[in-house]
């Protein structure tokens, strides 16, 4: 199976049904098959190749899904990036995965404009909107001129069609490669998990699909499927209660954060709104603070149920049971076609009850995007090992307790400490920096820098944000920065993190 085999037979079965839609606009499964069918004809024709990769800078929006398949179709590899990306990030990025074409919103494209002659692969920019009209090639007269004949050419199921970066602005940037094979195959498992049909209406809501999360268990699984999904534009917790109302929506999926913001919510205003049409609520990105969880079940009258997985696994390898006994602070039951074990440091496997690394074995990432030595890390003997330290209970629970990888994952994004601390060792004035996670009950975790400033040198906690945010996106930005004289040091020399993760 391939995504395009797997649209185009929804579009037959489904056809006039509606398959995407946000605001006034929406697409039947037939449109989407027709209108990615544009794009891919136009893509072929403006050269690109099997396995050219194509970076897609757009929002949540129809012509981010329309934009998605036609690459898939066209058997090229699609690469969707976070809009909220600042240029050194990009740079990083397109100078690791060298696309041959970018497409991207006007906006997007303001900030990359004066630096294109940097980015030497990139042959063909398509601009979605009207502010450099004339200069480049143009998504809307694509879709009126297009043809919607089908390529002959079709998409092995091993062939990459996504590549996914774990990481911003670093030196050695994570590019995760997906085959149609491993997506088709989690889009259903994850469908299956939650008891999905043609019936559900997903509310797509503060999930960027440029994320697996978004992109491969709300857009590709609601496909597999013949759902609806209904794309949000509003913000605020008001808004997302309004939109599941209007549009009768029945699954809700979003990060522990979202979740938090709807509980404080609820707790000082109450609930007014009528959500009897919502049947699932899905937790992912990160683990659920057992506090929220609880106080969404009185508010709300649904459990959370969580999932649990990572881009490199395509997306959820375990969920909590649908209509079963919900565990608190469990990650949920390993999915149909998956194999999860614990192992000790030497790949042993561990009995119930005994904490140690989680490995996978399922329709796993290909490898990292020109990366031998962290895919030979990663994979051994077909197992990834993912890096989460965690247990199974009894009744083959799930729960994650931590990780052995310095990541922080700040509403569902997960950040290296390495991207921020390569930013912050370039500030002039700064001789030392560390990054350390310190728990938040609301955001789940945040970040906090620690610094030594150069001998004679005076900086305010605001002068080191402004210069971080001309770097890196800003919900990387540090949430605490703590000046320090000198920062602690373990025996060998190293820094001691340890030591700054409690009160400075």
């Amino acid at each position: 199976m391939n995504l395009k085999l797997m649209l185009e037979e929804k579009a037959r079965q489904y056809r006039k049904k509606i398959a995407v839609s946000l605001s006034q606009n929406r697409l039947s499964y037939a449109d989407l098959d027709e209108a990615s069918n544009k794009v891919a004809n136009y893509l072929v024709k403006i050269g690109l190749k099997r396995g050219d990769r194509v970076a897609m800078l757009l929002p949540n929006s129809l012509e981010f899904v329309v934009v998605y398949f036609g690459v898939v179709k066209a058997c090229g590899i699609a690469i969707p990036l976070d809009v909220r990306y600042k240029l050194a990030e990009f740079a990083s990025l397109f100078n690791n995965a060298q696309p041959k074409v970018l497409v991207a919103e006007s906006l997007c494209l303001q900030q990359l404009v004066p630096h294109l002659s940097r980015f030497k692969s990139i042959k063909q920019i398509i601009e979605v909107g009207s502010q450099f009209k004339g200069r480049f090639l143009n998504y809307e007269e694509l879709i009126a001129a297009g043809s919607i004949e089908k390529l002959k050419v079709e998409p092995e199921p091993e062939d990459v069609t996504y590549i996914g970066y774990t990481s911003g602005p670093t030196n050695r940037p994570r590019g995760v490669m997906l085959t149609h094979q491993s997506l088709t195959a989690e889009a259903a498992i994850s469908g299956d998990g939650f008891k999905q049909t043609s019936s559900d209406i997903v509310i797509l809501f503060a999930l960027p699909m440029h994320h697996v999360f978004g992109l491969v268990v709300a857009l590709l699984g609601s496909i597999s499927k013949g759902s609806k999904v209904v794309i949000s534009t509003g913000t605020s917790p008001t808004s997302l209660l309004e939109f599941i109302e209007k549009e009768r929506g029945t699954m809700f999926m979003g990060v522990p954060y979202i979740f938090g913001l709807l509980v404080n919510m609820a707790e000082k205003e109450g609930v007014k709104y009528d959500l009897s049409s919502l049947r699932l609520c899905i937790s992912g990105g990160a683990s659920l603070p057992d506090d929220i969880a609880l106080r969404f079940k009185q508010h709300f009258g649904l459990d959370i149920v969580q999932v649990w997985g990572l881009t490199e696994s395509v997306a959820s390898v375990t969920c909590g049971p649908v209509g079963g006994p919900i565990k608190l602070g469990s990650a949920g039951k390993v999915l149909p076609g998956w194999e999860v074990k614990i192992v000790d440091e030497n790949g042993r496997e561990l009995p119930a009850n005994h904490s140690g690394e989680v490995i996978v074995k399922g329709p796993i990432m290909k490898e990292y995007y020109k990366n031998a030595q962290d895919t030979a890390a990663a994979i051994k003997d077909g197992w990834l090992y993912t890096g989460d330290i965690g247990w199974f209970d009894d009744d083959g629970y799930l729960f994650i307790t931590g990780r052995k990888k310095e990541t922080i994952i700040v509403k569902g994004q997960n950040i290296y400490h390495s991207d921020i601390e390569e930013v912050l060792r370039t500030h002039p004035k700064i001789a030392e920096a560390a990054v350390v996670v310190i728990p938040d009950k609301l955001r789940g975790e945040v970040v906090r820098a620690v610094i030594s400033l150069k001998a004679e040198e005076l900086a305010t906690a605001e002068e080191i944000r402004r210069f971080c945010r001309q770097y890196m996106a800003d919900y990387k930005l540090p949430k605490q920065i703590i000046f320090l004289d000198s920062l602690p040091k373990t025996a060998n020399g190293e820094i001691s993190k340890e030591d700054l993760k409690g009160d400075l």
